[in-house]
């Protein structure tokens, strides 16, 4: 696919409309609450959308499509995972955390909340978590290099080392300059895009090869195995799809969105928003890449890109069956989908370094201004890794993010349950839910998937391990402190009194 000019000019007013916005945010921005949480002023549509469009990296137009045109209807669980994991983390996580970071000396980022939830000597629980936050999410950030070189590759024939700078500029630049608020504005328009190509892309693909109907009759003609629901994994591949849903109740990206929403009383409109927009993003990306497989045994000349890489299936559809114009308009929303994930996830990793390693450790009374500045170079230093960790052209979308999910999964997402609802939960709990769930994920990794080709997401020992150490750890140490207690006690009935 070559770059037309309708192209050029559709990406470059997206790219300028996205830098404009954190101009703009520049503006709002005063200090390092500002610059981190937005000032908790988020909305229920801003703060859903945001939420959305954070959470629905490139993976979303690429990684998953690619999946189900590779395997077939086996690979819709992680859909169904995922919805239900977020519906659990909108209704049981979103609004406690949002009162319990207020009511932890207002805690900005989540090693803030973890540290001052225990009202103890933290400073082992902040270095690491915030040591996790930069494992992972230099992981997961690399994703979203791999996805805009693939795009920026694929469309404008760039080589996959230039593809590389040019699909992380303009991310790096508005989130560099606008913070958070830049971040959240320019998520509620991406989400919105990336909302319209999934509606209208699959309705086309679909159409082109006869109507829903024939797309089955097709498949069924090129491999009727990818129709199977339960594919070559089994009952252990289908049960390792649907614990993508637990990775949600530790993922810092989306749990940010939630302690900046301005108030309780908007958690439950942005839930409705929110898990709305996830339904038909997911059903359209599916059915993307299900209306794929007939398609491109029908056009095997235009199809042949997705011999080398099927996560390019969208981007091929795209180019194929749409006008130059609406193309870019759609080509554009894999942009959004990208740059919505690494903005968020850039700025969480210079939270932790800014807040919870800088201003926690090496200058505790340091300036708003000066905090702000560093947060920005943070960021900047964060891309580069990325970009670094990203160079390796094989590098697929769905696997980088598989693997970064599981970690934040597993390390955080126990952690964060047990401490807001159980009383009895430790500092030195946490600290070993936290370890434990990171080693167990990498091991897992490392030792069961990589030797022995185990068929279990490492997700799933990560998660489970984690919150046997809480428990058995938590039991071990001695009682929190009164004061822990009573600030507990006094969240939950706030929390009882709002309907939670």
């Amino acid at each position: 696919m070559t770059a037309s000019t309708p192209l050029l000019i559709t990406f470059g007013i997206y790219l300028l409309a996205m830098v404009g916005i954190g101009f703009a945010a520049w503006r709002s921005t005063r200090n390092l609450d500002d610059y981190i949480l937005g000032g908790r002023s988020l909305g229920g549509y801003v703060t859903a959308m945001s939420a959305g469009a954070s959470d629905m990296s490139g993976w979303l137009l690429l990684g998953l499509p690619g999946a189900l045109y590779l395997t077939g209807v086996s690979e819709a669980w992680i859909a169904i995972g995922l919805v239900a994991g977020a519906w659990l983390n909108w209704r049981f996580v979103a609004g406690p955390l949002r009162v319990y970071t207020e009511r932890t000396d207002d805690a900005l980022t989540l090693p803030d909340y973890f540290t001052t939830r225990f009202a103890a000597d933290g400073r082992l629980l902040r270095v690491v978590s915030a040591l996790v936050i930069l494992v992972f999410f230099a992981v997961y950030c690399a994703s979203g290099i791999v996805a805009g070189a693939r795009l920026f590759e694929s469309v404008f024939g760039l080589p996959y080392a230039q593809a590389l700078w040019w699909g992380a500029a303009a991310t790096i630049l508005y989130t560099l300059i606008g913070g958070f608020l830049a971040v959240s504005w320019t998520d509620t328009v991406q989400a919105t895009l990336m909302l319209f190509a999934l509606l209208v892309t699959p309705v086309i693909v679909i159409l082109s090869v006869g109507g829903p109907a024939e797309a089955v009759r097709g498949i069924e003609l090129v491999d009727p195995a990818r129709l199977h629901w339960v594919g070559g994994g089994g009952l252990v591949g289908v049960i390792s799809v649907l614990a993508w849903g637990l990775g949600y109740f530790g993922q810092p990206h989306i749990l940010a969105r939630f302690m900046a929403a301005d108030s309780l009383g908007v958690i439950p409109q942005a839930r409705r928003i929110g898990m709305s927009w996830m339904v038909l993003c997911l059903f359209g990306a599916i059915a993307v890449g299900l209306a794929g497989i007939p398609w491109a045994a029908a056009h095997p000349e235009q199809a042949a890109p997705l011999l080398v890489n099927p996560e390019r299936v969208f981007i091929v559809l795209t180019g194929a069956l749409f006008n130059p114009w609406i193309a870019g308009v759609l080509l554009s929303a894999i942009l959004a989908a990208i740059m919505s994930t690494l903005s968020c996830q850039l700025l969480v990793c210079s939270s932790a370094l800014t807040e919870d390693l800088y201003h926690g450790f090496i200058r505790k009374h340091a300036g708003e201004k000066e905090l702000v500045w560093v947060g920005r170079l943070m960021v900047l230093a964060i891309a580069l890794l990325a970009i670094f960790l990203a160079r390796d052209p094989d590098s697929r979308v769905l696997g980088l993010v598989s693997y970064a999910w599981a970690g934040f999964g597993a390390a955080f997402g126990p952690v964060v349950l047990f401490s807001l609802f159980w009383g009895r939960m430790t500092r030195t709990g946490a600290l070993a839910g936290m370890v434990v769930g990171a080693v167990t994920v990498i091991a897992w990794k490392l030792v069961a998937v990589e030797i022995y080709h185990s068929g279990w997401y490492e997700m799933i020992p990560g998660f489970a391990a984690a919150c046997a150490a809480i428990v058995l750890v938590s039991l071990l140490s001695p009682a929190p402190s009164r004061e822990v207690q009573v600030r507990h006690m006094q969240v939950q009935a706030c929390l009882r009194e709002s309907g939670y």
